[in-house]
């Protein structure tokens, strides 16, 4: 229980820190948004109206920094992220809720499939060394070395053109109107292969390799020579015994992997245009939209700490170590 109590603490304090940087940093960040959004109105726009931009954006000079700060808390208690400049009137939990979604499909369900088949493969080949699995991993090692991006970048070359099945970029098909029709899913499924198929090559490489080493160094242990001396079965002494230990540092990486899946895969989402969190995140840096930043800065941070609260409550099941006080 003292574990449970002191990992709670821990992470609600990383979470105080986290967004307490992500309300300076972007404050750091040279130049006024809001005199680019008068730009854009061609400086038609009176004094108090511009005044009314700089409160409106929490931006109001007449506040000190501190009183920024302390009423940003107070939005976020009110679940209030702000107004987006790049998408002026809308609201940041819209334009992110708009690009979420393609997101979680995205990164989500390759992240998932990746750490499985990678994981049963790397156990397959640190179990059987020598045997043709094994011999993937100069392959595996050579492709987990190579970014998404690039990955990418190769498969639109090589596989997207005018008569081709793989559209080069975007979410959809033109003229598709978004909804749960299949038209709709069909589009969505056809756009989203191309990129799914370069974020899984790549992330379940690195799975097999990182799986495959543990599993040589857990074969060696004397438990597992003692479950072999029992005569149990080669499968059941390299699930229960082996692959339930080396998984252990694979938990904490597939934590960490779930919670920056809702920051997508920034470099693909640009490379094929896709719609998602991580393009978004593009648009803002560009256009120093300041509240836009925070939200998806805040949206990654709690999404990192809850899936590594997870890995920890999933640590107490695997090993029973950590359960134990002192």
């Amino acid at each position: 229980m003292r574990y449970f109590l002191k990992r709670i603490g821990f992470y609600v304090l990383t979470a105080w820190a986290a967004i307490t940087i992500n309300f300076f940093i972007p404050r750091l960040i040279p130049g006024d948004p809001v005199q680019s959004l008068i730009t854009k109105a061609r400086g038609m726009l009176s004094a108090d109206a511009v005044q009314s931009l700089y409160v409106l954006f929490g931006l109001d000079k007449s506040d000190s920094l501190l009183t920024q700060y302390l009423k940003y808390w107070g939005q976020l208690f009110r679940g209030d992220l702000g107004i987006s400049f790049t998408f002026f009137p809308s609201e940041v939990g819209e334009v992110i809720g708009q690009s979420l979604p393609w997101t979680l499909a995205l990164v989500g369900i390759t992240t998932v499939i990746g750490f499985f088949i990678g994981t049963a493969l790397g156990t397959l080949a640190g179990w059987r060394r020598g045997s043709w699995i094994d011999a993937l991993i100069p392959v595996t090692t050579f492709l987990s070395s190579i970014p998404y991006f690039w990955l990418g970048l190769i498969a639109i070359v090589l596989l997207t053109g005018p008569d081709s099945f793989f559209p080069a970029s975007g979410g959809f098909d033109t003229g598709v109107v978004p909804g749960w029709d299949w038209d709709f899913i069909g589009s969505a499924l056809q756009h989203g292969l191309l990129p799914a198929i370069t974020i899984l090559i790549s992330s379940m490489s690195g799975w097999i390799l990182s799986m495959r080493n543990m599993m040589v160094t857990v074969a060696s242990e004397d438990y597992v020579t003692v479950a072999h001396a029992k005569g149990l079965s080669d499968a059941r002494v390299m699930v229960k015994y082996a692959a339930r230990n080396a998984l252990l540092p694979n938990v904490s990486g597939f934590a960490l992997s779930l919670g920056f899946i809702v920051g997508g895969t920034l470099l693909v989402e640009i490379v094929f245009s896709y719609p998602g969190v991580g393009f978004q995140l593009f648009q803002a840096v560009g256009t120093k939209d300041y509240p836009l930043m925070q939200g998806i800065f805040l949206i990654i941070t709690l999404s990192v700490l809850a899936a590594n609260f997870v890995a920890d409550l999933a640590y107490m099941l695997l090993d029973p170590r950590t359960r134990r006080e002192g």
